[in-house]
């Protein structure tokens, strides 16, 4: 997607989940289009991540937060805001999967899926929103999941997890919208080359007893584009959202090659 704005010049961006794989990606795209760009991880690798975005001349912070820790994430996004300037944009791209048959989901299991991708998504968000509010303006990118959408077998607490980010999505859009702040969610499919596929694939592989091979041919074989998502689909969707998609809010946007289509 050939997209390049002037939106981004100068505006303050934070990234979740940034220390690597897509969040990286995307924190480096809105570098390379000017923002001031944080990137939040409990990764201690996210410091070495925004360094080497530094050294390569752009404007780059990193912050290890636990963002299921109300308080931190408030306290954080008010320093974000003190130091770097008012947020416009906020890519809530930290989750966390979990696979195994539905029958094995403990209490633990469903108090870390929701934790994180729910919860931690719901305290980033009002961290940012005061800053987007006063500027009455400002668009959030919520990651979802094709799984919140139609579940997947063996991921009951995660589909239900995702499912709950894509509503709290729409409600929020509503609540929003008089302050002109865009919030939507993005549901990516399988994405290939990523550390969530790699545990996803490996969960198939245990529970199925296929090889990776054929467990990659066999969710090839259910895309009518005829493969993975891959990282570039994701990260030049949201910078679409982040930098266009002005008449765009409370959507559950597929990143799936025609997988799923609704």
């Amino acid at each position: 997607m050939g997209l390049s704005s002037e939106k981004l010049q100068g505006r303050v961006c934070v990234v979740t989940g940034a220390a690597k794989s897509i969040g990286y990606e995307i924190a480096k795209k809105f570098c390379s289009q000017g923002a001031k760009t944080v990137l939040i991880d409990i990764d201690p690798l996210v410091l070495e991540s925004a360094a080497g975005l530094c050294a390569s001349g752009y404007t780059a912070k990193g912050i290890v937060l636990n963002i299921t820790e109300r308080a931190a994430v408030l306290e954080c996004f008010k320093r974000i805001a003190e130091e770097m300037g008012d947020i416009y944009v906020l890519v809530n791209n930290a989750g966390v999967v979990d696979q195994r048959p539905f029958e094995e989901s403990d209490e633990a299991i469903f108090d870390r899926m929701f934790k994180v991708n729910v919860y931690g998504t719901a305290y980033c968000i009002q961290g940012a929103i005061e800053s987007m509010k006063k500027n009455k303006e400002g668009k959030i990118i919520n990651f979802a999941s094709k799984s919140g959408k139609t579940g997947s077998a063996l991921m009951g607490p995660y589909s239900a997890a995702k499912g709950a980010v894509i509503v709290l999505t729409q409600a929020l859009a509503f609540e929003y919208a008089n302050y002109n702040i865009n919030i939507n969610s993005v549901c990516p499919g399988i994405t290939d080359a990523t550390g969530v596929w790699s545990n996803v694939s490996a969960g198939y592989i245990d529970n199925l007893k296929l090889p990776k091979e054929e467990v990659v041919k066999k969710f090839t074989a259910k895309v009518p584009l005829g493969r993975l998502t891959n990282k570039e689909d994701v990260v030049d969707f949201v910078f679409f959202l982040a930098v266009s998609g002005d008449y765009c809010t409370g959507q559950a946007f597929n990143i799936t090659g025609g997988r799923e289509m609704h």
